[in-house]
């Protein structure tokens, strides 16, 4: 699978190298791409989402560019293009924000007061 993913500089591309290598299945990890911001993975029962998903939150940016499933034995590749998965903003969280305002009651019950 080829991940896009925001490397402006080493620093980042050896984060994501790592937290690409530390994934369930993956057996190898490489940079490519004309400026290096595409993160090829490849091995056996990789979770393409939870590795995406891993990546946007500590890189901030990530995207599935493409994924194909290689066959050993007849030495070729068929793809299977994810282009129509909606992609969501690098900002989008799944979970409801917390109110901003709070109704706070007080109940009197001392007797001094």
């Amino acid at each position: 699978m080829v991940i896009k993913v925001q490397m402006n500089n080493d620093r980042r591309r050896t984060r994501a190298m790592k937290i690409a290598a530390a994934a369930y299945g993956v057996s190898s990890v490489a940079i490519q791409g004309p400026e290096k911001d595409e993160l090829v993975v490849s091995g056996e029962d990789i979770d393409s989402v939870n590795l995406t998903r891993s990546l946007r939150r500590k890189l901030c940016y990530a995207a599935i560019l493409s994924v194909e499933e290689v066959k050993a034995n007849a030495g070729t590749a068929s793809s299977a293009s994810l282009s129509n998965i909606s992609q969501f903003p690098a900002y989008y969280q799944p979970y409801q924000p917390f109110p901003k305002y709070y109704e706070v009651v007080h109940e009197n019950n001392c007797s001094i007061m």
